[in-house]
């Protein structure tokens, strides 16, 4: 499956047939940045990136748009790359017949947004490659995602002879089509939102739910991490069992699975099985982030080793592996190399004899169930732990053992890394390595979330301060999504309140005015995914629905709620119950669609704390206070800290709140009424962990 429907992801081939080159024609891709248009640039089809100049020679030459989204990861576009656009039958009908786009869907989502829904509504599923056929002025009339070579032959024949001699029905259903998509919105309002709300979520959750393993039931399996961190906010303000019970059945059995890299760290995109077993092999950046964030919650509310090592050692992964010099983190790793998917990842039974010295090979084989039969192609084994064992025990000899396998493997040819840094996903990682700095007190992971925040700020910024969307080898491009806002303001967040530089929430503060300027649906509520300023799109729509990537208005509502307590700010907790009300009609109806959104909901119904810690950052009195009121599970609070506590203090929160006894001093308010100070961590702690509970019905 793909986040929207029937999965066609992946990698990945290179292409490297010669262009075929015409006068006043040729392929337009090598000039281009993305990874993914590069893969394509010699192909002999005469490729034009999304833009103007592609429209324009569509309208001139009177020829429909042949509109290919893909993205540099995806297994199923190579194979319609080699299939297709490398085949010289394939090209001379495309240049013929067609004018051809080429679009990575990270670069522009937007584009691939709205003619993901058009595919979806004329092909009954989605996914990538995506194949959409347009009119001129850029309407759909006809899509899918993979086609073989002799079926898209056939098509190709049969879409230009339609154009020629049935124009009119053509242009009809580009419009039928295109004011569909215009008017394709969120239903809006008609319903309120309330600790229901969070108990709908619960059952449907629930009554999806795999038992055995975790998960939803059925293959393929999407590792949940939104939906855990949602099931952990239940369980604490309900102290309701199963909630935490599904979440402790589902991080277990996923990384004890085959999805998770038990050699290298990190998760792989999803697993094709109902056991978390066999993987497609894939690995993105906000897979990363959601499940890391995810395992540090839970470790922190049940304090069970294992969530943690999980935790560590993917963030680990992507220190290593998926991150810039200058501190950006790369966007995803392939599935595949030397052309087949897995090769990287996998081990036969004779090759770890080879490495192992006998009682290395006995612990893995005994570990991770190698087999001289193995459990995939080939006789090929994919790691997983097996019953019994645990990372939190393991004995000398196989620490050892996994170590040589991990040097073993840095020799083989790696998958091909998507280079690309985005700010939005950079803002996911941010905000997990500094949860987890909070959670584990590792210094590398809150000096890789400055880095990071750093390299946003200096390379994805345009003079005026807007964010950009895209940086590569030296070029910032596209301008921000509504995304690359919310998910780096939630990551600067984080961040101040991991190192309580001032810096950061003054960053966030101006970013989020920026945001609500260019982005905001004054009339309705929320926030519009694009600045509006593409013309070519055939609307400018506003997302709610969490995926694997939460939505930019979900994670805004939680800024904007955060924000309102630190800076004081009231409009702020107003503008997020707008997006709330925008919202409300199809999350009640369909709550398990949104546990970014019901994450902010709980912390907007919830007794959130607000807390200012007064005191020099160094004295041992002042850490103790923070590190008491990190210890335990509380995501419903904000933390300022700072000395000068005067009326003229830069941060509203720290206001006014002098010293007890010359001593570091915590103050735990609630919507702007604090209780009574202290310098005691624990009566802090105990101050700042009383909430609000609530039932669930049976």
């Amino acid at each position: 499956m793909s986040e929207k429907g029937v999965d066609m992801s992946g990698e990945s081939h290179r292409a490297v047939t010669g262009a075929v080159v015409s006068p006043g024609k040729g392929n337009r891709l090598g000039r281009e940045k993305s990874p993914y248009l590069l893969q394509h640039k010699d192909n002999p089809v005469w490729w034009y990136p999304w833009g103007d100049e592609a429209f324009a020679a569509a309208r001139k030459e009177d020829k429909p748009i042949f509109l290919s989204v893909g993205y540099s990861t995806c297994h199923w576009c190579h194979v319609m790359e080699h299939e297709c656009f490398e085949n010289p039958d394939v090209a001379q009908a495309l240049n013929r017949d067609f004018i051809s786009i080429k679009v990575d869907r990270e670069e522009r989502p937007d584009v691939d947004d709205i003619y993901m829904t058009a595919v979806q509504a004329m092909a009954g599923r989605g996914g990538w490659p995506m194949s959409v056929w347009l009119t001129p002025d850029g309407r759909p009339f006809f899509g899918g995602t993979y086609f073989p070579r002799a079926q898209f032959l056939e098509l190709l024949g049969a879409i230009a002879k339609t154009w020629k001699e049935d124009r009119g029905r053509v242009e009809e259903t580009g419009r039928r089509l295109a004011s569909a998509l215009a008017s394709h919105e969120l239903a809006e309002r008609g319903g309120s939102l309330s600790e229901d709300t969070l108990a709908g979520f619960f059952r449907s959750f629930r009554a999806g739910f795999d038992a055995a393993r975790g998960g939803e039931r059925g293959a393929p399996k999407f590792p949940p991490g939104y939906a855990m961190r949602l099931l952990l906010r239940i369980h604490r303000r309900t102290e309701n069992g199963e909630a935490v019970g599904m979440v402790k059945t589902t991080l277990e059995c996923m990384a004890r699975g085959g999805i998770y890299d038990h050699v290298g760290g990190g998760f792989h995109r999803y697993s094709t099985d109902d056991r978390w077993l066999v993987p497609h092999f894939e690995k993105m950046l906000y897979d990363q982030a959601s499940l890391a964030s995810a395992y540090t919650e839970a470790w922190l509310a049940t304090k069970e080793k294992e969530f943690s090592l999980v935790a560590r050692e993917t963030l680990d992964y992507v220190l290593r592996d998926m991150t810039h010099p200058e501190g950006g983190f790369y966007s995803a790793e392939d599935a595949d190399s030397e052309g087949v998917e897995g090769k990287f990842y996998l081990w036969t039974d004779d090759e770890l004899k080879r490495l192992l010295a006998h009682d290395e090979y006995a612990s893995v084989a005994a570990a991770y169930g190698v087999t001289a039969r193995g459990n995939y192609e080939h006789s090929a084994t994919i790691l997983n732990l097996q019953p019994g064992q645990s990372r939190s025990n393991r004995p000398e000899v196989l620490d050892l053992a996994m170590k040589k396998l991990l040097a073993a493997r840095a020799r083989r040819v790696r998958p091909h890394l998507d280079d690309k840094v985005l700010t939005s996903w950079n803002g996911l990682m941010i905000s997990a390595m500094a949860r987890a700095y909070q959670a584990f007190g590792e210094p590398r992971y809150l000096q890789a979330a400055q880095k990071a925040a750093h390299f946003v700020l200096n390379r994805l910024r345009a003079p005026d301060g807007r964010l950009l969307r895209r940086w590569r080898e030296g070029e910032a491009r596209f301008p921000g999504y509504v995304d690359d806002y919310a998910f780096f303001i939630d990551g600067l967040i984080e961040l101040y309140q991991s190192d309580f530089d001032r810096k950061w929430i003054d960053e966030a503060a101006r970013l989020q005015q920026i945001q609500d300027g260019i982005y905001q649906d004054k009339e309705r509520g929320g926030y519009f995914f694009t600045d509006g300023s593409d013309k070519s799109l055939l609307k400018r729509g506003r997302e709610f629905f969490d995926n694997v990537r939460p939505s930019g208005n979900s994670v805004s509502a939680l800024n904007l709620l955060r924000l309102s307590d630190l800076l004081g700010e009231p409009s702020l907790r107003t503008e997020a119950s707008r997006i709330f009300a925008a919202a409300a009609g199809t999350v009640s109806s369909s709550p398990s669609a949104f546990p970014q959104l019901l994450m902010a909901l709980d912390y907007s119904l919830e007794r959130s704390k607000e807390i200012a810690i007064v005191g020099e950052r160094g004295n041992p009195e002042t850490l103790a206070l923070v590190a008491a009121l990190r210890g335990g599970y509380n995501p419903n609070k904000v933390i300022a800290l700072g000395t000068g506590a005067t009326a003229e203090e830069p941060i509203p929160l720290l206001r006014n709140k002098p010293l007890v006894r010359g001593r570091p001093t915590a103050y735990v308010c609630e919507k702007g009424t604090c209780k009574l100070p202290t310098n005691d961590p624990e009566q802090a702690r105990l101050l700042a962990a009383e909430m609000k509970p609530y039932k669930l019905e049976s």
